[in-house]
């Protein structure tokens, strides 16, 4: 079967099924869309493989010409698009079920520009390193007829909070300028180990990325790294154990937070990339099964209404339980030294 997508100028139709080379225009909600992303958007039952493989082959142009996966689309781009033949190829497989509920049931907040997700840990925001899926792919064929849903930024896995997700493309436009402008505020909670002396603590470092043999990949503070700015406040400190930090990042940039805490002498409890392995099995006993790391809130011009939109999102219990169990014994050792 050869597969032609739907036209552009018709952005709810499905694919349309066809034999010849296919040309569609970018509309404006495609503009500034990635290309693989785009690709995968309007070619539903083709193979993630099957796309980059004509992509990297040159079979996929823009205006012409030859063009690279990342490659962000502008208003009124003409996309060759080869006719795709997957009569041999496996079908697109698709979130689980259970997965696509879980997510569902994370949503913290939804209008006709945002969708915003109180993202559970363990779980990636999009597939890729060897997992299939993620909370963006879960909420697509959740809610498939959202056919712009789009990260607009990005969480470690195991860091758990709110997710801000844009349903429309024009919106994610408006977001992202927020972002590179510095007018979006993100608030994290982290607990620390040991005792943060340090007050509050302006880390300006910047961070380079590298990856370790094996795919890994790993950030450190380096003076070729792009520019990083972390501010820690400590909120409550735990005896020598651990500090609760209240932290507001200026950049989004990979792993910022646990990069500048490990730098400050107090990388984020149970983190076993950049942190202290006796610091994390002490932590262990007070129930700490997870790196204790939470997008608190999310405060920045909303996109349609032009005001101030603030979201929050509540902690586990299960890290307030790690939070209730240091605090008694803190408070223990206390009466212990009295």
């Amino acid at each position: 079967m050869t597969i032609s997508p739907r036209l552009a100028s018709d952005s709810s139709s499905p694919a349309k099924v066809g034999q010849g080379v296919t040309y569609v225009d970018a509309v404006e909600g495609d503009v500034g869309q990635r290309l693989d992303n785009y690709l995968l958007r309007i070619l539903k039952n083709v193979p993630k493989s099957h796309i980059y493989r004509v992509v990297r082959k040159g079979e996929v142009r823009i205006n012409g010409k030859r063009a690279k996966p990342e490659t962000r689309l502008a208003l009124g781009d003409k996309v060759r698009i080869p006719p795709i033949h997957v009569d041999q190829a496996p079908p697109r497989s698709v979130p689980s079920q259970a997965l696509q509920q879980f997510i569902t049931d994370a949503i913290l907040f939804e209008d006709k520009d945002l969708l915003i997700v109180n993202k559970p840990p363990g779980v990636a925001v999009h597939g890729g390193s060897g997992l299939a899926f993620g909370v963006i792919e879960a909420l697509r064929a959740a809610r498939p007829e959202l056919i712009e849903l789009e990260l607009v930024h990005r969480l470690d896995r195991d860091t758990s909070g709110v997710l801000l997700i844009a349903k429309r493309r024009a919106a994610l436009r408006e977001l992202h300028a927020a972002m590179r402008e510095r007018e979006m505020t993100k608030r994290y909670l982290a607990l620390v180990c040991g005792r943060w002396e340090l007050g509050k603590k302006r880390i300006d470092l910047p961070l380079l990325t590298n990856q370790k043999q094996g795919g890994e990949r790993m950030v450190r503070v380096h003076p070729e790294g792009v520019s990083a700015l972390s501010t820690f406040v400590p909120e409550q400190h735990f005896g020598k154990h651990a500090s609760l930090m209240a932290i507001e990042i200026g950049t989004g940039r990979t792993h910022q937070i646990r990069v500048h805490s490990a730098y400050a002498g107090h990388p984020v409890a149970g983190d076993e990339k950049y942190g202290n392995k006796a610091g994390n099995e002490a932590l262990k006993v007070f129930g700490l099964k997870r790196m204790f790391l939470h997008a608190q809130s999310l405060e920045f011009i909303h996109p349609s209404t032009g005001q101030v939109f603030s979201i929050s999102a509540p902690l586990s219990d299960e890290l307030t339980q790690v939070l209730e169990n240091l605090k008694n014994a803190s408070a223990k050792g206390r009466r212990s030294e009295a």
